[in-house]
């Protein structure tokens, strides 16, 4: 059995996951079974839906996992500072090029799970140490009780413009995937091969101008926007699905006219952890079941396409700004450690 060492308080948010409907674990068999611990940047209302099913299917995990929800840049830093002694056994929830700074250090397993001949080259690693699971539009938010659709900005220009002047909450950049990615592809629009950030910056400090708080984390994003302490965001689409229809939040998107970044949200599975535990787990959320209910009731984009898809997505008017992500993975840390000591709160 593989001995743990745990900060303490780390594991904030432990999932005590109840009876399971399936049968056909012993308790001699749970006791076999490893712990399984993932670090994770799903929203929790996804998690625990995801662990209880995984649970149902596989009992002996029943009190075997723990999950810790973080923002995707935060995991990576955790991953690379656990290196020697890893302590996750899944990443689940990263940007494409997070993960792939993951793999390049050596953070990340490599193998072939069976649903990896279905997926496109470009929501995949080449070397098997990362998947995309889903793709997720970069929109813009707004506080529909405050505002109208036709009052919201249409573009991401918009979110320029005098009249939203501390009328903006952003998510703290540094510490979230979303966010960094927004930035450096508002970024590299201005500069398709990144050999001249100085535009983007000067775009960003404009909208530093406007912005009347950066909130630490999701839940405050969440709680400052619904209390109009702002009116405006950016943000990816499935939280903001999520949260006006499973929280009853007052929020709605604006799908920007030239187009939003999309990401590829993937997961993988950490070198020297759990890997029996990791690759159930990671071969249990290509299922294609759990798959549709995700996209019917979470709001997902699924990396491989599934054949139902739900009503909302099946008329979704997607519009991908053309962002080279190549470009974004070599500069983003560059780029977003300017943005935190030359622009934040500067604008």
């Amino acid at each position: 059995m593989k001995r743990r060492l745990f900060l303490a308080g780390a594991l904030a948010s432990v999932l005590a996951v109840g009876t399971a409907c399936g049968g056909g674990g012993s308790d001699d068999a749970a006791g076999d079974v490893q712990q399984l611990t993932i670090y994770t940047a799903r929203d929790k209302k996804v998690t625990d839906f995801v662990v209880e099913k995984f649970t149902e299917k596989y009992p002996e995990y029943q009190g075997k996992v723990e999950i810790l929800n973080i923002g995707a840049q935060e995991i990576l830093e955790r991953v690379r500072a656990e290196k020697a002694n890893p302590q996750a056994d899944v990443w689940w929830g990263g940007t494409q090029q997070g993960l792939s700074a993951g793999a390049a250090e050596d953070l990340l397993a490599s193998w072939q799970p069976s649903f990896a001949g279905n997926m496109d080259a470009q929501y995949k690693d080449a070397e098997g140490r990362w998947f995309g699971e889903i793709l997720l539009p970069e929109v813009i938010m707004y506080n529909n009780a405050a505002l109208t659709p036709e009052q919201a900005p249409k573009d991401w220009d918009d979110l320029l413009d005098p009249q939203w002047k501390d009328k903006i909450i952003i998510r703290d950049v540094a510490a979230s995937g979303t966010m960094r990615s927004i930035y450096a592809s508002m970024i590299q629009r201005l500069s398709p091969d990144g050999s001249n950030p100085q535009p983007g910056y000067d775009w960003l400090k404009r909208l530093d101008a406007n912005t009347g708080s950066y909130a630490a984390n999701p839940a405050d994003l969440y709680l400052k926007l619904s209390r109009q302490q702002g009116t405006l965001s950016a943000w990816n689409l499935q939280d903001v699905l999520l949260q006006a229809n499973q929280s009853n939040m007052p929020f709605g998107y604006v799908m920007p006219t030239s187009g939003a970044p999309v990401l590829v949200d993937g997961l993988a599975a950490v070198k020297g952890g759990n890997s029996e535990g990791a690759q159930k787990f990671i071969e249990f959320l290509f299922d294609d079941a759990l798959r549709a209910d995700l996209a019917k009731d979470f709001f997902q984009i699924p990396a491989i396409e599934i054949a139902d898809q739900p009503e909302w997505l099946s008329q979704l008017d997607l519009r991908p700004m053309n962002v080279d992500w190549n470009v974004i993975a070599e500069h983003e840390t560059e780029w977003i450690n300017h943005w935190n000591s030359q622009i934040k709160n500067k604008g």
